[in-house]
């Protein structure tokens, strides 16, 4: 799947920071060994959320849908010293992937692996969150920024991926399905939280990006 002309997809990331070899390694296993590879990040994406990671500096990141691993070893990059980001899925098939390519990396003591559903397991995690991304099940985004947004610090940033669902969002109402649905709602409930402010970037299938007041 192509967000942007394959010609600008490759001029965006040979204009972009180099991943690292072990990220490149997992995006083309992720690529060839399981059934939807365009849920992984990729390149320009990822590098985005590690310049946003080392700008914030997390002590505390939490993610919400691990699939094999790419966001979290992203994120990872920038978590400030003895940081810690916990990563959530409720059913991983590829979680092992994702394990082999933490340990790969050298990350397995600063990141957290949970099989589990989110909305039971964000609350058993204590401290304050720096940093949070968000993508998952599109039905639950409104009632994950719901459970963070008190707990995030101030400045710190809750990141929502696939805000565009290709283009979905601009289709008339009648043609919308649940997710769309879900995801209209989620960018109109952020955009008018006074808790936060917001800017939704054109950025692959479209990020969210709000920092806590």
């Amino acid at each position: 799947m192509h967000f942007l002309h394959s010609d600008l997809e490759r001029y965006a990331a040979s204009h972009s920071a180099q991943e690292p070899p072990y990220l490149t390694e997992l995006a083309a296993e992720t690529g060839s060994s399981t059934e939807l590879p365009q849920m992984l990040s990729g390149h320009v994406q990822g590098r985005f959320l590690s310049l946003l990671s080392h700008l914030v500096r997390p002590k505390l990141a939490l993610e919400i849908g691990t699939f094999t691993g790419y966001s979290a070893l992203c994120i990872a990059e920038g978590l400030a010293p003895n940081g810690i980001l916990h990563t959530i899925d409720i059913f991983n098939p590829v979680a092992a992937i994702a394990d082999r390519y933490f340990r790969k990396a050298g990350l397995t003591d600063r990141i957290r692996q949970h099989i589990a559903p989110a909305l039971e397991v964000i609350p058993r995690i204590e401290g304050r969150f720096d940093l949070v991304f968000i993508d998952a099940d599109k039905s639950n985004y409104t009632r994950y920024f719901d459970l963070v947004v008190d707990r995030m610090a101030p400045g710190g940033l809750i990141i929502a991926d696939n805000v565009l669902w290709s283009g979905k969002v601009l289709e008339p109402d009648a043609s919308h399905d649940a997710d769309t649905r879900n995801l209209i709602a989620y960018a109109e409930r952020v955009n008018t939280d006074p808790r936060v402010e917001s800017v939704l970037l054109p950025l692959r299938d479209g990020l969210l990006v709000s920092r806590r007041r």
